[in-house]
């Protein structure tokens, strides 16, 4: 998918990060639109919730640090002026949008039908202003003549099997882990943010990691970026339009750390090494990342 992938960018010129940012990040988010739509519709809203938020940390924290790890992955000004902040404001969005009893604005927390039309509208913008945008720099990776242009047909078989590929994957992974997490009684929220959250973050850990060994930093980032913006506006925003969904408030102590962890990679972006994560930082993203996977388990 990745080599399919950069080739469309270079043949209809149009930079690796906006590839990164809406077909690959399309693309490895559809586990968690297919899982969550199911979920929400069967009743299992803690699932819903626990697997957006669980996969966006997962995004930030362990695939951003595998990936950084692998090859320092730079990041273009475009991205740091929009789609991160934007990621973050999304967030914060969220965190106002379920917490309904804390705001005032009802007496149950919930996503109601205008809550899931806000995020769809907020996603339509989103992908307005990613094609909009006149400022696309050039590939971060390495020379342009490096990328090999496929046939269409070559090209068209590379992404769509690579994404098959990797749904059908992750959908596999979910479903027997839910199965083993079922017999030894855990918590919806706890199966949502550990087991699911882990099983439909793999096609964005496959596909950042191979992008970061292929040094192609602008699909590795932008697909993390891309990938949870999708989580919050088109995933949960179908999931609620479909059905309004009920949200436990012991999910915002996980909500404060995805917040924590975008702040942080917007802080790493303004140190010694300018618009880069290096091998450093994506390793302390990793050991918060061990430390968050055993405060979970303390915690249930």
């Amino acid at each position: 998918m990745v080599s399919g992938a950069s080739s469309l960018a270079k043949k209809f010129k149009v930079s690796e990060i906006v590839i990164g940012l809406t077909v690959v990040a399309l693309g490895t988010s559809a586990p968690e639109l297919v899982v969550n739509i199911i979920s929400g519709t069967t009743g299992h809203n803690e699932v819903v919730f626990g697997n957006i938020i669980g996969s966006n940390i997962f995004n930030v924290f362990l695939i951003l640090g595998i990936s950084g790890v692998i090859y320092p992955l730079h990041v273009q000004k475009s991205t740091l002026k929009r789609e991160l902040p934007f990621s973050l404001l999304m967030t914060f969005l969220l965190f106002f949008l379920v917490n309904d009893v804390l705001f005032g604005l009802g007496e149950k927390n919930r996503t109601s039908l205008f809550d899931g039309v806000l995020l769809l509208f907020f996603f339509a913008l989103f992908l307005i202003s990613i094609f909009s945008g006149k400022d696309k720099e050039p590939p971060t990776k390495k020379n342009d003549n490096d990328i090999k242009v496929y046939p269409p047909w070559e090209t068209a078989l590379r992404i769509i099997g690579g994404l098959t590929g990797l749904v059908f994957g992750g959908k596999f992974v979910v479903d027997n882990a839910v199965s083993i997490a079922e017999t030894f009684e855990v918590s919806e929220k706890m199966i949502g943010l550990t087991i699911i959250a882990a099983g439909t973050s793999l096609p964005e850990l496959a596909t950042s990691a191979m992008a970061a060994y292929k040094k192609s930093s602008d699909i590795a980032m932008g697909n993390v970026i891309g990938s949870n913006i999708f989580n919050i506006l088109l995933v949960l925003g179908s999931s609620t339009v479909i059905s309004p969904l009920a949200y436990n408030t012991e999910l915002n102590i996980d909500l404060f750390i995805l917040m924590g962890g975008t702040v942080m990679l917007l802080i790493f972006m303004f140190t010694s090494n300018k618009r880069r994560l290096d091998r450093l930082e994506a390793s302390l993203f990793l050991l918060v990342f061990i430390a968050y996977m055993i405060y979970l388990f303390m915690r249930q």
